[in-house]
């Protein structure tokens, strides 16, 4: 046991904060299914913004961050700082069409767009595939990496961390619906950059690292602190650069970067007071997810890579762990064991914050398909309020069960991201087009899911074989995925009949403005732009400024400072 008394008191405070908001919002959030999963569509900007950057500060996110700094470098966060235009993409030319639509949950959106049983199918299908089996393996990664903090920090095994960590967020899931959730999101994100910050500024003045000057020019760091990658070896430039850059972001499908919005993101905007509110909400996310966040982690991963500079140093840290689970990014939490009692409280108790605000977010969001989209729409479509949110609990308490043993099998958060990757392959394009382009229909998109999928299991079961059938690096692999995906539904799109004209004309006339649907287009794609210029200005000037290059770093900011004065002067023009 590393932790000292104070930093027990920590992390029990936290534990009853987080169960007193539970039991405090649970008369009003059981009420009915739009309280429970919408917080009755009242929500502020800010508390949304919080809530979808505590999501995505996931217990497995720092290690996959300081995993990544390890294997390639600071320039290896491209494969997710790519999301960065996925995100821009939403916020402004789908949140306000997601605020208009006025649904309950993203799948409602098939039978609103879709005409036919096949609409119906379509959607009660999604309803299990993403919000049981897949948001079962997503929630899996986080506990991951929640047992490998457990052991590190609290010699738990792998079946005690499970059950201590999943009890609380259980409980308060259960009581709190939505709302519980996006106020502990608030706690939780303040707890978590508190400590993550001020982790990070200890350990570099640990003697070992020696201060921020000797860590960036250690000898064993001499290409791991480079932004870009060096562009005469195409070997390292193309996957994670190129095709992250030209592919990747508008042709993947991955939680919490949907091309066009959707999931728990499209959850916080449905949420929200207006439509206005849901492009802020938004927007604030993608400021706060990428150029806000990911410093403190990046240089933990750094600092590690002289601390445990093998695997197998590593291993020899924690030989009681699994060697099957001593993978590079097991290094964040091995960081963690240098500092003092306090800090170390306060860090463990942001780390357990991430956990439970990301499994608290994806509970929530997968019950509602399982109530929304299936249970009251196919099982019992007479169902009570109080009927759609017992079930609602009940699936809660089932899905965590699962995610938990699924844990226990997976090794590293980098392995599952990459799977994730390869599963949505080729959806991308689909789910921005499907709002404007009528050829879409529900056979398009169960042609998508299919097809991504076989094609997703088809390269696992290959890479996976003691003597596989053919060697193809992963980045190829996924362009393989996009371009087989691709073309299977657009030709499924051209071959089979669109939805009926009626439903089409319901459609455009409660989601779009007909009058301004394109005069104001102009001014969209120009905020986009300057959206992604200036959060990626943000996040390399904080980059400068922390390497000393304030030269650069001024460049930076003012960039910034400039797009957010043409974001300003056009903001009406664009929302």
């Amino acid at each position: 046991m590393l932790l000292a008394t104070i930093d027990w008191l920590l992390i029990i405070g936290f534990f009853l904060v987080s169960l007193l908001v539970g039991i405090l919002v649970s008369k009003k959030s059981g009420k009915n299914t739009a309280s429970f999963f919408l917080s009755g569509r009242n929500m502020p900007w800010w508390l949304l913004g919080v809530s979808m950057v505590a999501t995505t500060f996931a217990a497995d996110t720092p290690g996959l961050v300081a995993g990544i700094v390890r294997k390639d470098g600071v320039y290896g966060n491209w494969i997710w700082w790519s999301f960065l235009l996925t995100g821009m993409l939403t916020v402004f030319f789908y949140a306000k069409l997601w605020r208009k639509s006025n649904i309950t949950t993203d799948l409602e959106f098939y039978e609103l767009r879709y005409s036919g049983r096949s609409a119906a199918i379509l959607r009660g299908f999604r309803a299990v595939y993403l919000g049981v089996f897949f948001n079962i393996v997503i929630m899996a990664t986080v506990c991951l990496a929640a047992i490998k903090i457990g052991h590190v920090m609290f010699g738990f095994s792998e079946v005690q961390t499970l059950i201590i960590a999943s009890l609380v967020t259980v409980t308060y899931s259960m009581l709190g619906g939505l709302r519980g959730v996006l106020i502990t999101d608030f706690i939780q994100f303040i707890i978590a950059m508190v400590g993550s910050i001020w982790a990070s500024i200890y350990i570099l003045n640990l003697p070992e690292i020696g201060g921020l000057e000797n860590l960036l020019n250690h000898p064993k760091l001499a290409q791991n602190t480079n932004f870009f990658p060096d562009f005469s070896q195409p070997e390292i430039y193309v996957p994670l650069l190129v095709i992250p850059l030209a592919v990747q972001w508008w042709s993947v499908w991955y939680p919490g970067a949907e091309p066009g919005g959707g999931g728990y993101i499209a959850q916080r905007m449905l949420a929200a007071k207006n439509e206005k509110h849901a492009v802020l909400a938004t927007l604030f996310f993608n400021v706060a997810h990428y150029a806000l966040r990911p410093w403190p982690w990046i240089l933990i991963g750094l600092a590690s890579v002289i601390m445990f500079p093998t695997l197998g140093s590593l291993q020899e840290a924690f030989p009681d762990l699994g060697a099957s689970f001593v993978k590079d990014d097991l290094s964040y939490p091995a960081m963690l064991t240098f500092l003092p009692a306090g800090l170390l409280g306060i860090v463990v108790t942001s780390l357990i914050a991430a956990f439970m605000s990301t499994i608290s977010t994806h509970l929530n969001w997968g019950s509602s398909y399982v109530v929304n989209d299936f249970y009251a729409r196919f099982v019992n479509k007479n169902a009570t309020e109080k009927q759609k949110v017992l079930v609602g609990r009940l699936s809660t308490l089932v899905m965590m069960v699962f995610a938990g043993l699924l844990s226990l099998v997976l090794e590293e958060a980098r392995d599952a991201f990459n799977l994730l990757l390869q599963i949505g392959a080729g959806t991308g394009l689909l789910f921005i087009l499907r709002w404007f382009w009528y050829r879409i229909n529900p056979y398009s998109e169960i042609a998508a899911m299919a097809v991504s999928f076989l094609v997703a299991l088809l390269f696992f079961i290959n890479n996976k074989a003691d003597q596989p059938l053919f060697e193809l690096a992963g980045h190829w692999q996924l362009v393989c995925g996009v371009i087989i995906t691709t073309i299977a539904w657009v030709l499924v799109s051209l071959l089979t009949k669109p939805s009926n004209k009626e439903t089409l004309r319901k459609f455009e006339e409660k989601v779009f403005d007909n009058s301004q649907r394109f005069v104001y287009f102009k001014y969209k794609i120009l905020a986009f732009f300057l959206g992604v210029i200036g959060i990626y200005s943000i996040l390399f000037g904080t980059g400068y400024f922390i390497y000393g290059d304030l030269f650069l770093a001024g460049i930076a900011f003012s960039i910034c400072i400039l797009c957010t004065l043409y974001l300003i002067k056009y903001w009406n023009k664009i929302v």
